[in-house]
């Protein structure tokens, strides 16, 4: 089964440290891209206050985990998988992510 895939942005649009919102379908997600250049894709709602924020959120690392932290009631979310780490039941979906010729590209479905 092949994975359908969408140019959302050009690397360059991502700041270090930074979210950005964008519309892949009908879905909100929100891209980040690390201080050490990796660039992840996870849903944009927060699933404990269900507003469309995550962009928002603090980036930040746990030990070697890169994370955001929700902007409403600030838990922590693994980049990587999406799994809360300060509730492991909770999770965001994830979406895979390349960077393909400086264009941000991004798939469908959870990694």
């Amino acid at each position: 089964m092949s994975v359908a895939t969408v140019g959302v942005c050009a690397l360059e649009a991502l700041l270090p440290e930074r979210g950005v919102a964008a519309l892949f379908g009908d879905t909100q997600i929100a891209l980040f891209r690390t201080h050490d250049g990796q660039v992840f894709a996870i849903g944009n709602q927060d699933p404990y206050s269900g507003a469309n924020v995550m962009s928002r959120g603090i980036v930040g690392s746990r030990g070697d985990v890169p994370t955001v932290a929700s902007p409403m009631f600030k838990q922590v979310f693994d980049l990587r998988t999406g799994v809360c780490l300060d509730d492991p039941d909770v999770s965001l979906p994830v979406y895979p992510v390349s960077v393909v010729d400086g264009q941000v590209v991004v798939g469908s479905g959870d990694q």
